[in-house]
């Protein structure tokens, strides 16, 4: 039994070995035995990824660069801004590699309309949400238009949209892509105002394929 046993130990050795004798890693360049390797490009959107302009305000877009290892590839640009209309714009920013391999990346602009009586509101803060306590983050970026992280108060999620408060107390978030690139608006919104321009409760429907159709209300912290 164990002279049977040297001999399977010594087969197996000499397979092994013979196996790897028969290796050969001298490939062809840019290749990894048959399979060739391919590199994506990269793109750098030149400025912030979300640029806001008054309505009738001529736009011009900082664009991106794109490069492929060490070297620059052009990069194609989609551009639905209309700047006569306000809204939420998603720019496409795609570049392709020599393989046919593409990257995007993407900028949004906010065109915005805010008339006197809401310019000067400020709902900048924390909003809890009467349910669970999960808060929304607002933030003012330009009159009447706001970033609002977790908007719908949904715990553990990472979803940014732009608000916008483009009269008296009135808020809503108008059909955009969101930070996560799903697109985003809401319904039956409400609002309670408070002193010197400021909110003090809100309620809306999260139109997301995400969320339900619920309601939701925030109390200001």
């Amino acid at each position: 039994m164990k002279r049977y046993l040297t001999y399977i130990v010594i087969i197996f050795a000499a397979v092994i070995f013979g196996s790897c004798g028969k290796d050969s890693f001298d490939y062809k360049e840019g290749y990894v035995g048959s399979s060739k390797i391919t590199v994506y490009p990269i793109i750098t959107v030149t400025g912030d990824d979300y640029i806001v302009v008054p309505k009738g305000t001529a736009y011009t877009d900082p664009g991106a660069t794109a490069k492929v290892g060490n070297d620059n590839v052009d990069v194609a640009t989609k551009s639905p801004v209309n700047v006569n209309a306000a809204g939420v714009y998603t720019i496409t920013y795609s570049a392709t590699n020599s393989d046919g391999y593409s990257a995007t990346a993407t900028r949004r602009v906010v065109v915005y309309s805010t008339d006197a009586s809401a310019k000067n509101n400020d709902f900048s803060g924390n909003y809890a949400r009467t349910t669970n306590g999960s808060v929304a983050e607002w933030t003012k970026i330009a009159p009447g238009v706001y970033s609002v992280f977790n908007p719908g108060g949904a715990p553990g999620t990472d979803l940014t949209v732009i608000v916008f408060n483009q009269t008296g107390n009135e808020v809503y978030i108008p059909q955009q892509n969101a930070s996560d690139g799903s697109l985003t608006s809401s319904s039956d919104e409400s609002s309670t105002p408070g002193p010197n321009g400021t909110l003090t409760k809100y309620s809306m429907v999260i139109v997301n394929a995400g969320y339900g159709a619920a309601v939701r209300t925030f109390n200001k912290q």
